[in-house]
């Protein structure tokens, strides 16, 4: 009887799983900062729902405030890896999935930056504007940092074929399109000079990231067609398409609407109007792409979730792509005045928040157990 009770008494201790408390670090990996980018944008979109935006202020308030302890939290543990077992933690460059995860850290980042924005100058004043700056230039060297030395690795170092490829290779470049659409947040609440600064390497930071993540999709399209779906350990990968889409509509709108301000205080009124313009169509264009995307993704899940499939770290890649999607959806219904977009934004809202629920608990659970800490590239010698 008591060996019966063994397995549910163990998982009521924390780290029951793992063979040392220490193991925590020495297997902790970026994955674990996607959670921080599901938790960051469910906080930046609740407050944009139509009529009852005022309402979930402060429940959007509350998460960025736990995303920002997150966040830490998780930057020491990866940093005490770095430390205590540099040898093993230098493998990931050499692991092909692992590797990709590293974006994360900097989207994460991102999330924060904009509830510095949005939550923070209500919260501690106008003050946290300057830390938002420094915050998101620092992303931004990291962004560009990863968007080119991840996909460098893979070149020279890494074995990739078509057959393995999933979205996961979007991950390290995605993070600099994310750094614009932030710098959209973030150039309108500084003076004109940094304004134009941040508003002009937002859109370098769009062109270095979108064109070579639409490049990547197209191929994995052709790899879905040849070769089927990826295995059920990468299901939620199929969300991963619509990051890129759903941030590259969101950061034209941004930065579209910040440019006839901006650049017409220096003199640039008419390339301002036509950016405003471009920003609204490229945005509308993209989030009708990403629509097509969106379907086939549910449908890939219903495929998957039918034949039943594990939980891992990889679950989180079903909320930060949809989050993006919502906020550019509710942007959209802004600049357009048309309220389909806000009905649209609101469902896709409720989606966003019952799957955070889902996906949180299930981490909250596997990190008590301690099962979740897992490093494949420990098991891989380079």
């Amino acid at each position: 009887m008591i060996d019966d009770l063994h397995p549910v008494l163990s998982g009521l201790r924390p780290l029951s799983q793992l063979r040392h408390p220490r193991e925590m670090i020495r297997q902790f990996t970026p994955n674990w900062f996607a959670a921080t980018m599901g938790t960051g944008i469910l906080a930046l979109a609740l407050p944009q729902v139509p009529d009852i935006g005022p309402a979930l202020l402060p429940v959007g308030r509350a998460l960025w405030l736990f995303n920002i302890a997150l966040f830490a939290l998780f930057s020491v543990l990866y940093a005490a890896r770095w430390i205590l077992f540099t040898d093993e933690a230098r493998r990931i460059f050499g692991h092909n999935t692992v590797s990709m995860f590293i974006g994360t850290i900097p989207m994460g980042l991102a999330t924060i930056i904009n509830g510095c924005l949005a939550f923070g100058i209500g919260l501690f004043g106008a003050g946290i504007v300057g830390v938002a700056e420094v915050l998101w230039w620092l992303d931004v060297t990291m962004s560009l940092v990863c968007g080119v030395m991840i996909p460098y690795l893979m070149f020279t170092r890494q074995d990739h074929s078509l057959d393995a490829m999933t979205a996961v290779w979007l991950l390290p470049v995605v993070a600099a399109e994310v750094a614009g659409a932030s710098g959209g947040l973030l150039a309108p609440h500084l003076a004109a000079g940094p304004g134009l600064i941040v508003i002009t390497t937002s859109y370098v930071l769009w062109a270095y990231s979108v064109p070579v993540a639409l490049s990547i999709l197209a191929v994995l399209i052709l790899r879905m067609a040849l070769h089927r779906l990826p295995n059920e350990s990468m299901a939620a990968s199929a969300w991963l398409a619509l990051g890129p889409i759903g941030t590259g509509a969101l950061g034209m709108l941004l930065l579209g609407a910040d440019a006839p301000a901006i650049l017409g205080a220096h003199g640039l009124a008419t390339i301002g109007t036509i950016a405003n313009g471009l920003g609204a169509i490229a945005g509308l264009t993209l989030w009708g792409f990403g629509l097509w995307w969106l379907v086939l993704a549910t449908l890939i899940t219903l495929r998957y979730w039918r034949a039943g499939i594990p939980f891992n770290l990889g679950w989180w890649g079903y909320t930060f792509p949809l989050g993006v999607y919502t906020v550019a959806t509710f942007r959209l219904g802004t600049t357009f005045h048309i309220a389909f977009f806000g009905w649209a934004g609101t469902l896709l809202t409720v989606t966003l928040a019952l799957m955070w629920l889902l996906v949180g608990g299930k981490t909250l659970a596997g990190a008590w157990r301690g099962n979740l800490f897992v490093s494949p590239c420990i098991a891989k010698p380079n």
